[in-house]
């Protein structure tokens, strides 16, 4: 079973991390090919860049981060019962 408030966070941080590092490449080296206007149509209220707007799109990117991480864990949990998967260590324990 995944731990749904770890799975949750560390997704939130890592959507949280990759967003700083890709406005920081943005606002570092703005000639590259990389279409940092895509952030603007997929995060709410957010526009190419003020600090209003970083601390916004930081806040929404976290956000979608740990609810993407709670589904990932809860379905996970899911379909782990009802296939009955069980890790080595689970098995480990068990016949101990």
């Amino acid at each position: 079973m995944l731990n749904v408030k770890v799975w949750a966070m560390s997704s939130g941080c890592w959507t949280a991390i990759s967003f700083t590092i890709c406005v920081l490449g943005g606002v570092i080296a703005p000639g590259l090919p990389i279409p940092h206007g895509t952030l603007e149509l997929l995060l709410p209220g957010f526009t190419w860049i003020s600090p209003g707007s970083f601390v916004l799109g930081l806040v929404e990117t976290s956000l979608y981060g740990v609810y993407t991480g709670w589904l990932f864990a809860m379905l996970h949990n899911v379909f782990a019962r009802r296939w009955g998967t069980t890790s080595q260590a689970a098995t480990a324990t068990k016949a101990a």
